[in-house]
């Protein structure tokens, strides 16, 4: 019970910073789409992941019964969601000790396409929010350590919930067997009085 409350509200708190994360990264993913170029792999990545694990989330949230039954399997998704969140953060890595009051895009100019080095030469306004750029980059590389520790966390819930489960389903087994081996029982020891009273002869003097 106390494994699952838990495992709900990590869900939630999960969802709750997945949003902003896949709110901030669009922004990035529409310049690229406007301007038709690539996007790069610290953007391009952590915004898949996020987008994939909110689904996953409300998923198994929604489903809770469900996703209760196969703990086991739900564990090892969080696992990799936990994995390809590291590897969207590390691609982001760049950004964790930069002073966005001061930013000047660094050896990401060109790569940041539309908001750096192309977006000046066409005078493109995302450009000249550079400060803006670093600030969301950052937040979204916070975040996104914060979805590595959530995901593991809820990885240990879940089998954690399975473990649970089948203490309680080992339980209830053995308890019907008892039962039911109690009757067995009592229906033979039964039986077997009707039968001897039936078989006993009667003498009439």
């Amino acid at each position: 019970m106390i494994g699952s409350v838990f495992f709900i509200f990590n869900r939630m708190v999960e969802i709750t910073f997945l949003i902003p994360i896949i709110g901030m990264l669009a922004y990035f993913v529409d310049g690229y789409l406007k301007a038709n170029m690539l996007m790069p792999p610290y953007i391009l990545v952590l915004f898949i992941v996020s987008v994939i694990a909110v689904f996953w989330a409300i998923d198994t949230l929604i489903r809770f019964s469900a996703a209760k039954r196969s703990s086991v399997f739900v564990s090892f998704l969080d696992m990799c969601f936990f994995g390809a969140f590291i590897a969207g953060v590390y691609q982001l890595r760049f950004i964790a000790n930069a002073d966005c009051a001061q930013w000047d895009g660094g050896s990401v100019w060109v790569s940041l396409g539309p908001f750096g080095a192309y977006g000046t030469s066409t005078n493109n306004p995302l450009a000249l929010h550079v400060n803006k750029t670093c600030a969301m980059l950052k937040a979204s590389f916070a975040l996104g350590i914060m979805e590595v520790v959530f995901f593991a966390w809820t990885a240990f819930l879940a089998l954690f919930i399975h473990s649970k489960h089948r203490e309680v389903v080992v339980k209830e087994t053995t308890v019907r067997r008892r039962s039911h081996s109690s009757r067995r029982g009592h229906s033979s020891s039964h039986h077997r009085h009707r039968s001897s009273s039936r078989t006993r002869p009667h003498y009439v003097v």
